[in-house]
């Protein structure tokens, strides 16, 4: 009993020294764990003062020198370099029809024909009248000529009287031909034909119509497409800079799609119209286009693109590059420590992809285009280069697309 008393005793002991033992360690790392963590944050703050955070993933494009053209946009409707309606100049049925709606047709080719009949009668009938009075008109030569041969044995009033009748049969003769030219003209009429070439519209009268020339109502509009017209306006105090930049040589017009992605035709302006519109303070415009693939149509709406002048050996940058701040425009641009500095920005003309910089960057700048929102003065990039930007210096002499 002693000996099992006495293991119970040391069995005690043992417990009880290893909860002590517990117990100093938890009140060692609960004393020792905040000093940790302050030694901790310090570090880290002294780390951030050191500016050793991670590098700002960003996309930069390098500044260029370049050509830049200066466009002036707007929008405009194509319409036919000429358009006619075709009418019926004499009155009569339609025996036919002899287009197709939508056909090309060249001046000349038969339109309509409306019943000739009556038209040709006419003609006949002027004719007939013409070989009657030349008939008469012979014969009254001849009686003149045999009162002239019968000198004094002929009163000097047949003789003047035969004079007088051979020119007033002589003076019918030019009215009948003057009425075979009217009826063949009434004939010739009865052809409708067509004035112009151009491309046909939807008909207006079908076979067995009876038309007459008092109506306004046509046969058919055909619209000249080859070459073609846009009409378009621009700003009046640009005026004085088309006028100028056209008497030096034509300028070239583009043609687009009214959402600008689409290229349709290139022409050349033709008209800067006579007079401002004082309502609206701009000028109409008109450029003519070759039209060959027929990519504009009449009464089409485009955007047009007036290339006024091109900017020689300017420094062009990417629009994503530009920043508007409360001081002005500024960019990002990129040092040979990869570290992103401010550059405060005088622009110029610019477009919808690139902006004329006249002071604040100069060609072979890297610009920040991408992820700047995540960038401070002074912070690490890390970059890559933008989809279609040079991978070394700049570009020079190249043309990029102008200001519209």
């Amino acid at each position: 009993m002693s000996s099992s008393h006495a293991l119970r005793r040391a069995l005690t002991g043992v417990a009880l020294l290893g909860t002590v033992g517990a117990g100093t360690w938890a009140w060692q790392h609960y004393h020792t764990q905040p000093s940790q963590q302050s030694a901790s944050s310090k570090t880290g703050k002294d780390s951030s003062k050191a500016g050793q955070g991670p590098a700002v993933p960003v996309t930069v494009a390098t500044v260029q020198k370049a050509s830049f053209p200066v466009y002036l946009t707007s929008l405009g409707t194509v319409q036919g370099f000429n358009t006619v309606v075709v009418r019926t100049r004499v009155d009569g049925q339609v025996d036919q029809i002899a287009f197709k709606e939508g056909q090309i047709v060249q001046a000349g080719d038969l339109i309509a024909q409306i019943d000739p009949r009556p038209f040709q009668a006419t003609l006949d009938q002027a004719k007939a009248k013409k070989a009657q009075d030349q008939a008469n008109l012979a014969n009254a030569q001849l009686d003149l000529s045999r009162s002239v041969r019968l000198g004094e044995f002929a009163t000097k009033q047949q003789t003047d009287t035969q004079r007088s009748t051979v020119q007033q049969l002589t003076a019918q003769i030019a009215a009948d031909e003057a009425a075979i030219a009217n009826a063949q003209t009434q004939l010739d009429y009865a052809s409708v034909r067509a004035p112009i070439s151009g491309v046909t519209g939807i008909r207006q009268v079908d076979k067995g119509n009876i038309v007459n020339a008092a109506t306004q109502t046509g046969i058919v509009t055909i619209a000249q497409i080859e070459p073609i017209a846009v009409i378009f306006t621009a700003p009046e105090e640009r005026v004085s800079d088309i006028n100028k930049a056209q008497a030096a040589q034509p300028l070239r017009v583009i043609a687009l799609s009214t959402d600008g992605k689409t290229r349709l035709s290139e022409g050349v302006l033709s008209v800067v119209n006579n007079q401002v519109d004082s309502n609206s303070g701009t000028v109409r415009l008109k450029a003519v286009f070759d039209n060959k693939d027929h990519a504009l149509w009449p009464g089409l709406a485009v955007s047009t693109e007036l290339l006024v002048k091109t900017l020689d050996d300017v420094v062009v940058a990417p629009n994503e590059a530009i920043q508007h701040g409360p001081d002005g425009l500024y960019a990002y641009a990129v040092d040979a420590d990869n570290k992103a500095q401010v550059r405060k920005l005088e622009v110029g003309p610019a477009n919808d992809r690139n902006t004329v910089i006249t002071a604040g960057l100069e060609p072979g700048d890297r610009v920040i285009v991408g992820g700047q929102y995540k960038v401070k003065p002074g912070s690490t990039v890390a970059f890559k280069v933008a989809d279609g930007q040079p991978h070394g210096g700049p570009t020079t002499g190249s043309t990029v697309a102008g200001a519209r």
